[in-house]
């Protein structure tokens, strides 16, 4: 029989793991969803499947309560009537680094895998705006098509627009990444619960089947028509067979069948005739009216953003690095350690976690993970670092005699890098085991002189250096062979400048006694009253705290810099709202005090503090207006006259080897409703900008488009925001700091978002979320990088990649070592390139490194093994997914041509 055109219903659920209800409540209806699934599987051979949102992760948290489950769960799934995968979770892809978007696409296609078949869907449901680089990383990860919710016009449901000037004829679209990679789109148009709720009677059957394939053929290119049987948290319909049954009764001219996105995307595939309009680059819903793009979740709860930040760094930027480094040694790579501290990180990564938009009991319960998995990265530090530290040889230090005390420093950029390190140092050590009585030890440690010493490198040459004394300390080791070890000891902590540490790579450092210790003084970076000055920047602080940032090098002058901005914030966890009318408050010209709090051969430091009062909250309309659950553009309440103190203390640095300007804010918090930024004009001409989005330097109009009547136009980044004109440009780089704007006030001033202070959890219901207000202590860090006006070829993004990562010291003993003082795991050359990370593939063993082309050019990567690594026995190129694709030619070295914004992962075999 042919048919006019076919309805493919699928069922599915769309799974908050946790949202307006704590995790656990959550929990327990899925248990419930899932045993009423396996028992409709069970019942009803019409019951063809059921798509498991896309997330494998649901999975492990059924099977955690019903283990017993387990072979009827694998049976379905292998008979394809539970299609899982690709993802592990479903993330926000804009507030998850590029490497943790990779690792949930791994994790996900591994445990899946387990089970079956994997799922070949780019499943993006509800993802609040979408990345620009997903069909890239689609394609190399084998699939072709993208299914999406939100950032295309036409949209449903939360982003009803006009039925005019669509980016998209239809609701089947070509997307298109900066590289050139495509993926058939298929949008939600009508959102993913239009096909929810089947009536079996007739007379419901006949109007719900009339209304909803009319509205599904108001979109469709083909006569393929998409309904999807669920919405969040959907129960099962356990009746949909005898509703489908009742609609082909009907609708006979209609083919209803209980399908799958395998079956319909095929279909779709196979009946398209009309050329589909192609979308190119980010979906973030910039054709809307801009109220609600949930673009503003990105700064709520701004201290799960940088406990986030902190902990995708340790993880890929740190503790894979190390490892991998260790594994070239003969040490094991814990894979298995590494997939349990990647899925606990990436349960606080689905939307409405890492998001901030979800009840107080959810982001509680995010801070234990956030602490769970970075407790896991800094245990494979810690053990990655002493095995690459006991190889290093440290015999040039042996001239200093038995008190020479060794360090290595790492850094596990990709790039050269200078900056300042700290380390703590045990000057000596008295073990309980030696069965001193406590007093004694104590008298022993107080006894210790910790004066006399300097730091030299490797060479001999002194390092300038502060040292300071931190006294008597308790500490303890575990060995592998025996029980703990506890101690006394005298401790120390150095500060100093590492100086040209290869990428990739360690040098190594020594605490010694000279015969005479004189410090290095060198030349202060103080230049004046309120002024710091190296080889390429000037600072000047301004009486208000603003100051001055002078590039050297093209004469560019910055002015303005560090000014902060207050405003009320009447809208939610989801959106901002300033109140109607309402001038923002600012620092300019509120006199501050300043002060030169550091002084050293290798930084200054002036602190700034502001003593300011802002409005304590917003006035008792807005908690009418919050319980009768106004929509928040719709808001019309201000902010109250009273009062409260916000003591603002600012410190900016400048280091001897910095072409940067390293700036620290920190106040305690006692107002609510209300948004603080940092300004930084930039008064450069530009009509776009840069920012860094997942692989990819993201170029976003300062102008929105036509539609947009939000007076904000907030956006995402990850490591930075740059303005850059013709002969010079500013980078502006953050940690955890994801939400920017760049003002149109003629002077393309970047803004970025230091906190905001909301009272409910928004969407659709009233869920008061008083630990949204963030009342306390808070502190942000930011790096200010002037450049020529290119970032990326420039060094400045760079440097602001670099700014993510923190350094990591082992101290050690003076030994021979397979290593040398100084040296590198691997060399690599290619400018417009960005290093992302270096791990151990699990089934190969093999070293897997990745970089992306920042430019939308070609370019070229050279590849060598470091002065730190075996030789390379083959080097391939491979994907995403790592597996091994075109074997490269080349023997010491290798070269590969880098496509335009190319994400490129080479695979190295060792002999």
């Amino acid at each position: 029989m042919t048919y006019e055109r076919t309805a493919h219903i699928i069922s599915h659920t769309h799974w908050d793991r946790e949202w307006y209800l704590p995790y656990e409540k959550h929990h327990v209806l899925l248990v419930k969803l899932m045993d009423t699934l396996l028992h409709t599987l069970d019942t009803d051979p019409d019951f063809k499947s059921f798509y498991l949102d896309g997330q494998t992760i649901i999975l492990e948290d059924y099977l955690q309560v019903r283990p017993e489950n387990r072979e009827r769960l694998e049976r379905y799934i292998k008979e394809g009537r539970i299609p899982i995968g690709p993802w592990y979770i479903l993330q926000d892809a804009f507030l998850t680094s590029s490497e943790a978007n990779i690792r949930n696409l791994q994790i996900g296609h591994q445990d899946a895998g387990r089970y079956g078949t994997i799922a070949k869907v780019g499943y993006f449901p509800d993802t609040f705006g979408n990345i620009g680089q997903a069909p890239q990383i689609l394609r190399q990860a084998g699939i072709d098509n993208a299914v999406f919710g939100r950032g295309v016009k036409p949209t449903g449901f939360n982003n009803t627009v006009a039925d005019s000037d669509y980016e998209s004829s239809f609701s089947e679209l070509i997307w298109e990444g900066p590289d050139g990679s495509r993926v058939l789109g298929v949008l939600f148009a009508n959102w993913y619960c239009n096909g929810m709720e089947v009536p079996t009677d007739e007379a419901g059957a006949k109007e719900y089947w009339e209304r909803k394939l009319a509205e599904a053929e108001k979109y469709a290119a083909t006569g393929q028509l998409l309904f999807m049987n669920g919405c969040d948290h959907q129960p099962i319909q356990q009746d949909l067979s005898a509703a489908l049954a009742t609609a082909r009764e009907l609708f006979p001219e209609t083919e209803f069948i209980h399908s799958n996105f395998h079956d319909y995307l095929a279909s779709v595939n196979a009946s398209l005739t009309r050329e589909l309009s192609v979308v190119k680059g980010e979906l973030r819903s910039q054709r809307t009216d801009g109220w609600s793009t949930l673009v503003n979740t990105a700064s709520a709860r701004v201290y799960l953003k940088q406990m986030n930040q902190l902990g995708q760094a340790m993880l890929e930027k740190v503790a894979e690095p190390l490892a991998t480094l260790a594994y070239s040694l003969g040490h094991e790579y814990p894979h298995h350690l590494f997939t349990y501290a990647w899925k606990t990180l990436m349960q606080n990564h689905p939307h409405d976690s890492i998001c901030g938009c979800s009840v107080d009991e959810v982001h509680r319960e995010m801070i234990t993970r956030f602490d769970k998995s970075r407790h896991v990265a800094e245990s494979i530090i810690d053990d990655s670092k002493k095995v690459i530290a006991d190889h290093v040889d440290t015999s040039v230090f042996d001239q200093y005699g038995e008190a020479a005390l060794p360090l290595v420093v790492f850094n596990t950029t990709g790039w050269n890098r200078t900056g300042v390190v700290e380390v703590e140092l045990d000057i000596e050590r008295i073990y309980f085991r030696d069965g001193l009585p406590l007093d004694q030890m104590n008298q022993n440690m107080y006894a210790v002189d910790v004066t006399g010493r300097t730091l030299v490198d490797r060479s001999g040459t002194a390092i300038p250096h502060t040292a300071e004394d931190l006294g008597l300390q308790f500490g303890y080791d575990l060995p592998d062979d025996k029980f703990r070890q506890p101690y006394m000891s005298r401790r120390v902590k150095l500060t100093f400048e590492a100086e040209q540490v290869a990428a990739l790579g360690f040098a190594s450092y020594a605490y010694v006694r000279a015969a005479k210790a004189e410090q290095e003084q060198g030349q202060t970076l103080f230049a004046g009253e309120h002024a710091l000055e190296n080889e390429w920047l000037r600072v000047d602080v301004a009486s208000d705290g603003s100051f001055s940032l002078l590039d050297k090098r093209n004469g560019r002058a910055y002015q303005d810099l560090g000014v902060y901005e207050n405003t009320g914030d009447i809208g939610n966890e989801y959106m901002y709202k300033q109140p109607d009318g309402e001038q923002a408050l600012t620092t300019k010209g509120l006199p501050a005090s300043i002060e030169l709090v550091e002084n050293t051969p290798y930084r200054a430091t002036f602190a700034i503090v502001h003593e300011w009062a802002v409005p304590a909250s917003a006035d008792e309309q807005f908690e009418i207006e919050k319980r009768e659950a106004v929509y928040f553009p719709e808001r019309k309440s201000q902010r109250t006259a009273h009062t409260v103190p916000l003591t603002i203390r600012t410190e900016i640095s400048l280091t001897r080897g910095g072409q940067s300007l390293e700036w620290k804010s920190s106040f305690n918090n006692q107002a609510k409703d209300h948004r603080v930024r940092v300004l930084f004009p930039t008064d450069l001409a530009a009509a776009a900008h840069q920012a860094d989005a997942i692989f990819e330097i993201a170029k976003r109009d300062n102008e929105p488009a036509a539609e947009w009547v939000n007076p904000s136009n907030a956006q995402h980044q990850q490591a930075f925001v740059d303005v850059s004109g013709e002969q010079a440009g500013l980078t502006v780089a953050n940690l955890g700091l994801n939400e920017y704007e760049v003002l149109r006030d003629g002077r393309n001033t970047i803004a970025v978002t230091l906190l905001r202070s909301v009272a409910e959890l928004g969407d659709w219901g009233v869920f008061p979320t008083p630990e949204a207000q963030c009342l306390g202590e808070q502190s942000f860090s930011i790096s200010i990088i002037p450049h020529s006006g290119n970032g990326a070829e420039s060094g400045a993004f760079a440097a602001a990649y670099q700014f993510q990562v923190p350094w990591t010291v082992s101290a050690t003993d003076v030994h021979e070592g397979k290593l040398a003082s100084a040296g590198a795991l691997f060399g690599w050359e290619g400018s417009a390139l960005a290093f992302s990370s270096l791990k151990v593939n699990e089934p190969s063993g093999d070293m897997m490194l990745r970089w992306y082309n920042m430019l939308p050019s070609a370019a070229e990567l050279k590849l060598a093994a470091g002065d730190a690594s075996q030789a390379i026995a083959q080097a391939y190129k491979s994907d995403v997914l790592e597996q091994q694709g075109q074997v490269l030619e080349g023997q010491a070295s290798y070269q590969l041509s880098v496509g335009p914004c190319e994400i490129v992962t080479i695979g190295i075999k060792h002999s």
